[in-house]
């Protein structure tokens, strides 16, 4: 009997880790039928999470996305993240504008910090953005903002007219020894530079620049979008507060506010000699849609191809009877001619032809003029013409369209993009805001995905990387206002040698000291970000170090 009982409890037991082993397996399998319907394409290292969302399932299977799908996330106006950041700024200048500033007493004005911006007469975006940065700086820091003089005029000031709100650095030269802050308070007037382009040189990381007591800080390098944006990675949390109070979160990628078009918009305007030839050429009525096309000489028929489709796709959202109005612009005059004749078929084209035009700003003999060296880089028109160019295409009313021969969104495109969304901004009114910003690729430019834009300041450099599909079709792409600087957000990727420029401010990809670039080395002082952020899926550190020039002035 008992050896019936036992022989029972045995098959009972058999059965019993059949039907578990029968579950494992199963479930096993459906496992590993499941990865393999979502693996990510060879050689990406980054998890498949990262493409989890609203951007098409086709997308999570394939483990990349095209360039419209990254741009999906852009489509939607941010109307009340600009508007915010419109009463920063307005709230910002009221306060520490130089109409008010100069005229506080002594004791207050001498306790009173600046941010210089100075900037040369090289390549207009770039210059641009350094004193852009510096505004916004001035608003992270609660101080003025001067913009820097070369023997007393402002850079580009033949073309550009800037606003009262500014100081220059002779004038605040002149309120400080009328105010005897030295002798009187002991504050000298001291400029502390902080060189972003060298990053031996920086503290943008590492330090928190508000408690700083220097009476001008100059931050050097700010060439585009990217500079003020790193102190959203401060790893003091004051500093990353007053950034993401400005520029919004960077994971946050549908949520971020048009910074520079709307400082653009309080800071800068035509002069009236550029005001005159940009309504010469419009004829009393706005152009609905600007196409800027960066061709480097070259005439390319699928760039051009590829940008009339982008026009097309512009147009689909204008709801209009009449035939749109299309501004043409680029730095290749002859490009211009073969585009027209396309546009012409659907749209009114509006072109400005330095050479018809007989304004005083067409005689002048003693401005910015080309340099030989930089005409493949500038164009063969006069330099004047780049800003009559700027001007006319930031009246468009609905959209930008940004295309090039190489390089897609650079900073001019940029800013014309961003001051023609904030002009178009209106404040008091219900109606919905829908103003465009479009990249358009041909397809030989996505062979290997974005990896051919690997300019650091480039508005689509931080999707480059391996999420970035390869062989994509032409593509007119939804684009930031905003460029991004770091690479938190849904679809964003590094190419190696952002990396590595990334490891020249200290930021490691590893846990280990011996990861950090050799100058980091030697009595560095290494801190762990407190708020954890992801790089390729890799926790990150920064080391931190402080090599701080001044200069008495």
């Amino acid at each position: 009997m008992g050896s019936v009982c036992i022989g029972s409890r045995r098959r009972r037991l058999s059965l019993y880790a059949f039907l578990w082993v029968c579950v494992i397996l199963t479930f096993s399998g459906l496992f590993l039928l499941t990865m393999r319907s979502i693996d990510p394409s060879v050689g990406i290292p980054f998890p498949i999470k990262s493409l989890e969302g609203n951007v098409g399932l086709r997308s999570r299977i394939k483990g990349c996305a095209t360039v419209e799908e990254m741009g999906e996330v852009f489509v939607r106006g941010f109307r009340k993240e600009d508007l915010r950041v419109r009463k920063m700024i307005q709230d910002h200048f009221a306060l520490h504008g130089a109409s008010r500033v100069r005229d506080l007493p002594p004791v207050h004005f001498c306790s009173h910090g600046f941010v210089l911006g100075k900037a040369s007469e090289a390549g207009f975006g770039n210059e641009m953005y350094k004193i852009l940065t510096a505004a916004a700086l001035s608003i992270m820091l609660n101080r003025s903002l001067i913009i820097g003089q070369t023997r007393g005029k402002y850079p580009f000031g033949d073309y550009i007219s800037y606003s009262d709100l500014a100081f220059t650095l002779r004038e605040v030269k002149h309120l400080w020894r009328k105010n005897r802050c030295e002798e009187k308070y002991g504050r000298p007037l001291v400029v502390r530079i902080d060189n972003f382009e060298k990053p031996t040189q920086t503290n943008v990381l590492c330090s928190n620049w508000r408690e700083w007591e220097q009476s001008i800080i100059w931050f050097q390098g700010t060439t585009d979008a990217v500079a003020a944006q790193f102190f959203l990675k401060n790893v003091h949390p004051e500093m990353r507060k007053a950034a993401s109070d400005l520029f919004g979160f960077p994971e946050l990628l549908p949520s971020r506010p048009n910074v520079y078009g709307e400082l653009m918009r309080v800071l800068i305007s035509p002069s009236d000699d550029v005001k005159a030839a940009v309504n010469w050429v419009l004829g009393g009525g706005d152009p609905d849609i600007s196409l800027h096309m960066r061709m480097l000489m070259n005439r390319s028929v699928r760039a051009v191809q590829a940008a009339l489709n982008c026009i097309r796709k512009a147009m689909r959202n204008l709801h209009k009877a009449s035939r749109p109005r299309v501004v043409l612009i680029s730095d290749t005059p002859s490009l211009i001619r073969e585009i027209a004749q396309n546009v012409d078929e659907f749209a009114e084209v509006i072109h400005f032809d330095y050479q018809l035009y007989k304004g005083n700003i067409s005689d002048e003999v003693n401005g910015v003029h080309n340099l030989d060296f930089r005409v493949k880089d500038w164009g063969p028109a006069p330099r004047w013409v780049a800003f009559v160019d700027f001007f006319l295409a930031s009246r468009a009313k609905h959209a930008v369209v940004s295309g090039a021969h190489r390089r897609v969104g650079t900073t001019y495109a940029q800013l014309i993009a961003a001051l023609a969304a904030a002009n178009n901004l209106e404040e008091n009114t219900s109606s919905s805001w829908n103003f465009s910003f479009f990249s358009s690729f041909q397809s030989n430019l996505l062979v290997e995905g974005l990896g051919s834009q690997v300019g650091w300041g480039h508005v689509w450099n931080r999707f480059a990387g391996p999420l970035s599909c390869h062989d994509q079709s032409n593509q007119c792409a939804h684009t930031p206002f905003l460029p991004p600087a770091w690479w938190d957000g849904l679809l964003q990727s590094p190419i190696p040698r952002d990396i590595h420029r990334l490891e020249a401010f200290g930021i490691s990809r590893s846990h280990r000291m011996e990861q950090f670039p050799p100058h980091f080395l030697d009595g560095v002082k290494t801190m762990e970000m407190n708020e954890v952020w992801k790089l390729a899926g890799i926790l990150n550190k920064i080391g931190c170090f402080y090599q701080d020039e001044e200069d008495e002035i």
